[in-house]
Formats: C-alpha cells, structure tokens, sequence
C-alpha cells in the first residue's frame, strides 16, 4: 500500500485508513523502529505484558517454588536490626 507524507502543522506524518489500524492493532500509543531499509510501527506493548499466562506455566510445571526452600524463613541478624515488621 503506498501513501504520502502529509502536512501537520510544522511536521509530516501519514494517514492510516482505519482497516489498517485495526489489524494491525494499533492503539493510541505506538512504538517507532528505524531499520535500515526503512520504519516499523507497532502497539505498544503493556509492560509485563504475559507474566501471567508465563506464571501459570510455572505453576503447572512445578517451577514456581523458591531455589532455595531450606533458608527461605532463615532470619539473620541484619533482617532484625534493618527491617520494621
């Protein structure tokens, strides 16, 4: 699809007929990538977007138990001088 470059006040930018926005699932915010050979715009992603589905995963594999369990409730000196429970 070929479109121009059109005048926005004392910028340019281009049209995008609203098919395209919605396939390609274009939000109010975008991210711009310069590459070589030329642009590449794209949603932008909410952060720590799928850690939940990622986590869910853990739990089903059993991966989501701490390394190291055996001094997961160890207290040391400093965790009661430094910390206010």
């Amino acid at each position: 699809m070929k479109v121009k470059l059109v005048a926005i006040g004392n910028s340019k930018g281009i049209r995008l007929p609203r098919a395209v926005i919605e396939q390609a699932g274009l939000t109010e915010e975008l991210e711009l990538e310069i590459k070589s050979d030329g642009l590449v715009v794209r949603p932008v992603k909410p952060l720590r977007a799928g850690w939940d589905e990622a986590f869910r995963k853990m739990r089903r594999n059993g991966d989501d138990r701490l390394l190291d369990e055996a001094d997961a409730h160890a207290f040391t000196d400093r965790d009661e001088s430094e910390w206010r429970w």
